[in-house]
């Protein structure tokens, strides 16, 4: 199918349509396998993240031998903040790149690099065989990772955004993060399986390897189903515009240009990140590292956390349809600022009951950015340079706030032996996503700044 069938003209609009020549007529089909590679990249990238959350304390032996377990958990978290600092440079990178050469190719490049890095890490010796280069590796795959998730999010977000019709974007936008919690699930859910069946031993001297070696086959597959995506009806339109060369957009007018959605993005992906990491990433190595909970119970509870949020999202995706995003975010930025130290007492009271329901508010909470933000971003910035400032602003947040959420709140309790740290850091940042989204407008049910009105196909269920 070419570009053109996604683009109709006036004479292929139905009825309800008729009235806006210009309008874009989405194909069903064409659009559910956009919806599909995106997620299947964010799903990879979360798979990622999963394992190497949850098997931290592993890799702490393995990479970074000391007698403090504090000690080896920070150097862990260390690395894993390491790959947060690049993004920036990644997403100034790829970013323009996709609003200059296409959404497709760009998000295909970070998929191979994201693999490579991943299953790079499976392949480094340990520090007990090569000594201090085993460290250095492992810092050197997680940039690479950084580096080119960079791309990854805002590329996949700004893919689903162009393609699905203005009054399904939040519907199909919070399928992308159904692959974040389906990947960190398969990644955390296998660390969970290994943890069970190994003894400590074979983990730390093998078994830690084996999910990502998993990567490779993995990176393939979605390579394969991303080569195999046209370019969105939006960028189609900006290249047709040009005719025949799509003028370079300067990156300081990315940023200048832009400069009140940007602020808005760094605030909106600040809570959204730092509530994200601190549940799905710091959590189980709070439980056991902090709380001295079992760890395999408290993996299990993280677990069925995600499935709840997964089971949730879709219908919360399309509650933003009907009632917007801004009430949906809002009420997620409330229920942070006001549950977040009861519901850790609860998680700290130590029974299994009492985990889960602390987690699961928590859990609850955190959809309401889940199916709200991967329609509510792109649509702060114009078709032109919507990658490139996403991009930009996303990961400039994510890096700052949101991958360093684990090595700030595990220094904060060290320095402090506050227990309530998590708590307090998730309140602070629901008060800034708060503001944000006080100043944010609306964008459920309109078309993307600079696209033309996006309609479903006759077809589109």
């Amino acid at each position: 199918m070419s570009t053109a069938s996604v683009v109709a003209p006036a004479s292929a609009l139905t009825s309800r349509t008729a009235k806006s020549p210009d309008a874009t007529v989405t194909d069903p089909a064409l659009v559910k396998r956009a919806v599909k590679a995106a997620a299947l990249g964010n799903a990879m990238e979360w798979f990622d993240f999963g394992v190497y959350s949850y098997i931290a304390v592993t890799l702490g032996k393995v990479f970074f031998p000391s007698g403090n377990p504090t000690a080896q958990l920070l150097s862990t978290f260390g690395a894993f903040a390491a790959a947060f600092l690049v993004r920036p440079l990644g997403g100034m990178v790829f970013g323009p790149l996709g609003d200059r050469v296409g959404r497709q190719k760009v998000l295909a490049l970070t998929m191979i690099m994201m693999a490579a890095g991943t299953f790079a890490i499976g392949l480094i010796p340990s520090y007990a065989t090569i000594g201090v280069g085993a460290p250095v590796l492992l810092l050197a795959a997680r940039l690479v990772q950084g580096f080119s998730t960079g791309g990854e999010y805002a590329g996949a977000s700004t893919f689903i955004a162009e393609y699905a019709p203005d009054k399904r974007r939040g519907f199909l936008g919070s399928w992308l993060e159904f692959g974040t919690l389906a990947g960190y699930i398969g990644g955390a859910g296998l660390v969970t399986l290994m943890t069970a069946l190994l003894s400590a031993d074979d983990l730390t001297s093998w078994g830690w390897r084996i999910p990502f070696l998993i990567a490779g086959p993995m990176g393939l597959i979605g390579l394969y189903l991303r080569m195999r995506l046209e370019e969105t009806p939006a960028f189609a339109a900006e290249v047709a515009k040009a005719e025949k060369d799509r003028p370079k957009v300067p990156l300081r007018e990315m940023v200048t240009g832009q400069w009140r959605a940007l602020l808005l993005c760094v605030g909106l992906v600040l809570v959204f990140n730092v509530t994200d990491y601190m549940l799905l990433s710091y959590m189980p190595s709070y439980l056991t590292s902090e709380l001295h909970y079992d760890e395999t119970h408290g993996l299990l509870v993280v677990l069925g956390v995600m499935v709840l949020m997964m089971i949730v999202q879709p219908f919360a995706g399309a509650l933003t349809d009907r009632v917007g995003r801004r009430p949906v975010i809002a009420a997620g930025c409330a229920g942070f600022l006001l549950l977040s130290v009861p519901a850790l007492l609860l998680i700290r009271e130590g029974s299994l009951l009492a985990v889960a329901l602390g987690m699961g508010a928590l859990g609850l909470l955190l959809v309401c950015f889940t199916a709200a933000m991967p329609s509510a971003l792109p649509a702060l910035f114009p078709t032109k340079v919507r990658y490139g400032s996403l991009s930009i602003g996303f990961n400039v947040s994510v890096s700052l706030f949101g991958g360093t959420t684990p090595l700030v709140v595990t220094a904060l309790i060290g320095a402090t032996g506050d227990m309530m740290m998590p708590a307090y850091y998730m309140m602070a940042a629901a008060v800034i996503g708060g503001f944000a989204v006080w100043r944010m407008a609306e964008s459920a049910g309109r078309p993307l700044p600079g696209s033309a009105p996006s309609v479903a196909g006759r077809h589109a269920g």
